[in-house]
């Protein structure tokens, strides 16, 4: 016989987890005095045990996969990639195998995998950084997979994910409010980062610029340089003092060098700009791919793998041929060419819905970039270290590509160990993100969520502007009148007419212009005109207009620029057809109410996430 038990009765085990928790820190914080930044450090310190250990996890997840599927596949199918014969051919279908594991994944695990940087970024700025615990282990096991069956790609953007998850999922438990969720998050991210590299600044700058947009507090700081210090220990403890890249010790070997790194800057800018173009059309292409979603990745899995059969360097994350373009090995051209195959892979890779992220392709690139520029200024002007130039390419790739300057100096910085390198990196590094940021506004993280209408720099409530059209808002019922209206006649119907904007219309029935109750008070008393003036001469010509489907934010930046009330809304850019009027009124109270409903649903999903299940 079952019983059965009301469902708001049963608690689960993270339920009951999360009660213990605040239980015993309600009591540690009552019996010893911590008040709220002390709880947030030892918080801190918490999240990055954890993040380092999920960032050791994961690695590991990654060679296993890699061993089974990629290694122990060369061998019982002969393949040899040192020699061309029949059985090299297939190395085409490895990547491919990644695609076919990860059909369950996108059956079961849809949103999961849809869940990118991009959507990370947007839940933690904007949605009170609420992340949900299984994406731990569905991500970072489908990010695994592709990496191991070399797939184009990288470790990074997993790892962070996993980290913020940690941390968002420890401070959940704990009921912190948003902004502190929001800065547990950082940590983990940072830590995430740190315990890959081997490079705990590296990893608080990556958490500030990119994660929190550069918005600088002392007590986050704080929290997030503890918390990546933390994860940099314990992974030390498991690796060894280790980076998953080693650079040899950098030399400049004369000031006039700075000149090759200014052109070096130059020429990475224009190749990361370049990158998120290619990046996003391949990927545009496989959105309007007709193919069923779960046959794109194992299609775009056997693309990779074609280019892998001439350019095995593509595989996986790279690190391996990055260490190589580091110690200077490699011809000039072949290195160049690598910078459009990697691009070409990577872009397939991502684009077609394989997991993993573009931190070690954004290196990698760079490598390649900066080795190749290396050996042709090296056979111009003899007596340079390459291996110099393919250390500062990596640096200033990834700044431009990520518009995260300084994530990129102090990560080169800690892994070369050398404060020579610091002026090279810092001009190689400013000027790249410089030029690439005048051709592309948007880093390559967040590209899809501009196209979504969503600036993480501007904030939630102007995001929540820019979600709204101006035809959902406007007010369909006009009150016009027709441009040659007297001022005696515009007096008797103003008289009984509760607005203080009229738009005019001409023969046509098209908007000649505006008038406003204040345009007509300073004639109001000169009676002898009442009936020799039409309106059309008092009103406003050049009226400023939207349509319908401009934001509210756009609409309100243009009722600020001329500090208006009321925008006429015309069917199309450039049109007087008139088809609405739109009030500041109207905006913030769609404004309000969009938030009202955010809000709303916010809080039933905490409360069913936090709730009996």
């Amino acid at each position: 016989m079952r019983f059965m038990y009301p469902k708001e009765k049963v608690l689960n085990l993270t339920d009951k987890l999360g009660v213990w928790l605040r239980s015993s820190a309600a009591r540690l914080t009552s019996r010893f005095h911590i008040n709220e930044n002390t709880a947030m450090i030892l918080m801190a310190v918490v999240i990055g045990v954890l993040a380092g250990c999920g960032n050791y996890a994961f690695r590991r997840a990654i060679d296993f996969f890699h061993w089974a599927l990629f290694e122990q596949g060369q061998i019982h199918l002969g393949i040899s990639l040192d020699s061309w014969n029949f059985s090299r051919l297939l190395i085409v279908f490895m990547p491919a195998i990644g695609g076919v594991l990860l059909i369950p994944f996108g059956i079961w695990f849809k949103r999961d995998l849809a869940f990118g940087f991009p959507a990370f970024l947007e839940k933690v700025n904007l949605r009170g950084a609420k992340l949900k615990l299984r994406t731990i282990f569905t991500r970072g096991l489908a990010s695994a997979i592709t990496l191991g069956t070399g797939g184009s790609a990288g470790q990074e953007g997993p790892i962070a994910q996993i980290g913020g998850a940690i941390g968002s999922q420890f401070g959940q438990s704990f009921r912190v409010s948003g902004d502190r969720l929001k800065i547990l998050v950082a940590c983990g991210v940072a830590s995430g980062v740190a315990a890959t590299f081997n490079a705990p600044i590296a990893g608080v700058f990556f958490a500030q610029e990119i994660v929190l947009l550069a918005s600088f507090e002392l007590s986050s700081f704080t929290s997030i340089v503890i918390a990546s210090g933390m994860a940099t220990v314990v992974s030390r403890a498991l690796v060894g003092d280790i980076s998953e890249i080693y650079a040899p010790s950098y030399t400049m070997h004369s000031f006039w060098e700075l000149g090759l790194y200014v052109l070096l800057g130059l020429l990475i800018g224009l190749l990361a700009a370049l990158f998120i173009d290619v990046h996003f059309k391949i990927k545009d292409r496989f959105t309007a791919l007709k193919m069923p979603r779960l046959l794109k990745p194992v299609f775009g899995g056997f693309l990779v793998g074609v280019i892998g059969l001439f350019a095995p360097e593509v595989f996986g994350n790279g690190y391996d041929f990055i260490q190589k373009a580091l110690l200077g090995e490699g011809v000039w051209y072949l290195l160049a060419l690598l910078i459009v195959l990697k691009m070409l892979a990577t872009s397939i890779t991502l684009g077609c819905g394989l997991q993993g992220g573009l931190f070690a392709p954004c290196l990698y690139l760079g490598a390649v970039t900066g080795g190749a520029f290396g050996k042709l200024a090296n056979m111009l002007f003899g007596g340079l270290s390459t291996g110099a130039y393919a250390v500062v390419g990596m640096g200033a790739f990834l700044a431009a590509a990520t518009h995260a300057p300084m994530t990129a100096i102090f990560l080169l910085f800690e892994i070369t160990d050398s404060y020579q390198v610091i002026v090279p990196i810092m001009v190689t590094c400013v000027i790249a993100a410089a030029v690439c940021r005048h051709f592309k506004p948007d880093s390559i993280e967040t590209v899809e969520l501009r196209r979504a209408g969503i600036d993480l720099e501007s904030g939630k409530e102007r995001n929540i502007m820019k979600s709204i059209r101006v035809g959902d808002v406007m007010v369909r019922e006009l009150e016009t009148i027709p441009e040659n209206m007297t001022l005696g006649q515009f007096a008797d119907f103003i008289a009984s007419n509760r607005h203080t904007n009229f738009p005019l219309l001409d023969g046509n029935g098209e908007m000649s212009g505006i008038i406003s109750v204040q345009d007509f008070m300073g004639v109001v008393f000169e009676k002898e005109l009442m009936d020799l003036v039409v309106v059309k001469e008092l009103a406003t010509l050049d009226v400023i207009t939207v349509t319908p489907d401009d934001n509210l934010d756009q609409a309100m930046k243009k009722i600020g620029f001329r500090n208006i009330e009321q925008l006429p809304v015309v069917i199309y850019e450039g049109s007087r057809k008139l088809v609405g009027i739109v009030s500041r009124r109207d905006m913030v109270t769609a404004y309000n109410r969009v938030l009202m409903s955010r809000t709303l649903e916010e809080e039933q999903r905490v409360a069913s996430t936090s709730g009996a299940a």
